[in-house]
């Protein structure tokens, strides 16, 4: 008995460590205008991985949805990732995988148009559907992954 409680302390003890160690390799990266009072972070970066929060196409000038329709949101929408990325010396060249949600996916074609002039061959990975309503009745949104 007395050998199972050195075994489960030991186990416990290697658990913290490793949850320690795994949670001090993590930064949470804000920058610019982040609003402070949003319940999450522009980017966590997690070893050499990057988990970039969805971008929405808000004007950071104005605060209101970019104009344009969804080409107008959709452009904006990459320009957020893109600055965001270059707020903290990151690039599009780091992004590995997107996730492309779209309210109307109709819109999936004019989204490629506008993404190939952000991303060039070999593309990062990708996955795009369609959702039934994005925050604050945007019509596109897109989260990125990336490796540094």
């Amino acid at each position: 008995m007395n050998s199972l409680i050195k075994t489960a302390f030991l186990a416990s003890t290697l658990i913290t460590c490793s949850a320690f160690a795994a949670s001090s390799n993590v930064d949470f990266l804000n920058a610019g205008k982040a609003n402070p009072n949003l319940p999450f972070s522009q980017i966590v970066k997690a070893g050499n991985t990057l988990y970039m929060s969805g971008q929405i196409g808000i004007n950071p000038v104005t605060g209101k949805l970019a104009t344009g329709g969804f080409e107008g949101e959709a452009k904006q929408t990459l320009e957020n990732i893109k600055r965001t990325l270059e707020l903290h010396n990151y690039s599009m060249s780091n992004i590995v995988k997107c996730t492309v949600m779209l309210t109307d996916i109709n819109d999936f074609k004019a989204f490629n148009a506008i993404y190939t002039q952000y991303f060039s061959a070999p593309y990062p990975a990708r996955s795009a559907f369609a959702v039934k309503a994005l925050a604050l009745d945007s019509l596109v949104e897109v989260e990125c992954i990336g490796a540094v």
